[in-house]
């Protein structure tokens, strides 16, 4: 039986689940209600659904402030595993983090050139249209590379997990093959025409979306566990 949670484990749980379920808002259901057919229809979302993108952008911010701390406490349960790799996690995340908000502000840039009343005396409203437009192509681009950072970072993760033991094997499997899963998916993007249409395009992510939801799970309810050789994580301490 796996041993009770210990505190640290628990925050780290606790930063996973903010992550998954300001995540889960900003990057699945937001884009959902915003989207149409036609890009004029998406901009016309947009400006119909101010608040809930405002509310999106703030979750956002959320999810990016919990992913960093998120790293930093498990770094601190997998150091003494192997330090290279817990460094080479919190890596990724660090790098990840401002290319992400970098993305985010070229949605609230569209959003201000739809609404902002000082843009709409400066600028006639096909102009406005066309550069909002451009502004969300950026705002694509930009988590486009941010997905690579995202499958990069759960590489090293779980392969610690995998080699100390303190989560269960299953999850290890599951954050490797996420982490190649979101890598493979971006670089098929951009090299193969018509990917988005191919029925693998959807679940080459789903390893990883069961592995980070199992993960906080099982922080949240078990911690991590002692390592194979009797070791206890420093989120025991």
């Amino acid at each position: 039986m796996p041993r009770a949670f210990p505190s640290g484990s628990r925050l780290a749980g606790l930063l996973y689940l903010t992550v998954v379920v300001t995540g889960f808002f900003c990057l699945a259901y937001v884009p959902g209600q915003l989207a149409a057919p036609d890009a004029q229809a998406v901009l016309d979302n947009v400006v119909a659904r101010q608040s809930l993108v405002q509310q999106g952008a703030a979750a956002f911010i959320v999810m990016q402030v919990a992913f960093l701390l998120l790293a930093l406490a498990l770094y601190r349960g997998f150091q003494d595993v192997s330090r290279p790799a817990a460094t080479l996690m919190v890596a990724f995340v660090a790098v990840s983090v401002p290319l992400a908000l970098a993305a985010l502000s070229h949605r609230l840039q569209a959003l201000a050139l739809l609404v902002d009343a000082d843009s709409a005396q400066l600028l006639p409203p096909g102009q406005r249209q066309y550069l909002a437009h451009a502004a969300l192509e950026a705002y694509r681009s930009g988590m486009q590379l941010v997905r690579v950072f995202w499958g990069l970072w759960l590489l090293p993760f779980g392969w610690l997990a995998l080699r100390s033991g303190r989560l269960p094997r299953v999850l290890g499997i599951l954050l490797v093959l996420g982490g190649l899963g979101y890598v493979l998916g971006v670089l098929a993007e951009l090299l193969v025409p018509g990917y988005g249409a191919w029925p693998l395009s959807g679940y080459l992510t789903l390893p990883a979306a069961l592995g980070e939801i199992g993960t906080c799970l099982w922080l949240l309810l078990f911690g991590l566990r002692a390592d194979r050789t009797g070791a206890i994580s420093p989120l025991a301490t």
